[in-house]
């Protein structure tokens, strides 16, 4: 007995083109960004609504809110809010950061001793 094998075709799947493919990929990411550009919009909506002692514990107060607001509506309005916070932030660490100008445990050469002829009460 003699086998015979036949070639079938096989039928293969058809492959988008890249460009297909790319404006897809576009298209997802446009997508993508415009949620996350509604999500971040209903985040700062919720930041409008606590009051100013709370905003101010984040490090924002209202009238950034209020800028925030005024950008275009594709912009995010969370990028504004964490630009301020982050720059209120700084400034508050680079103060915190300069050096202490404490006076020094050992008295200076102009120092002076409290006349002791007073009363206990009067000395300093």
């Amino acid at each position: 007995m003699s086998a015979t094998v036949s070639f079938r075709s096989i039928p293969r799947r058809r492959r988008e083109p890249a460009f297909v493919r790319s404006v897809i990929a576009i298209a997802l990411n446009g997508m993508r960004s415009f949620a996350r550009l509604l999500k971040n919009r209903r985040r700062a909506r919720m930041l409008a609504a606590m009051d100013d002692r709370m905003l101010a514990d984040i490090g924002l107060n209202r009238s950034d809110l209020r800028d925030a607001y005024a950008q275009p509506l594709w912009r995010d309005p969370t990028d504004v809010l964490a630009d301020r916070a982050r720059a209120r932030r700084g400034s508050r660490s680079r103060i915190a950061d300069a050096p202490v100008m404490a006076p020094g445990l050992v008295p200076d050469d102009g120092f002076c001793q409290p006349r002791t002829d007073r009363n206990a009460r009067h000395t300093i």
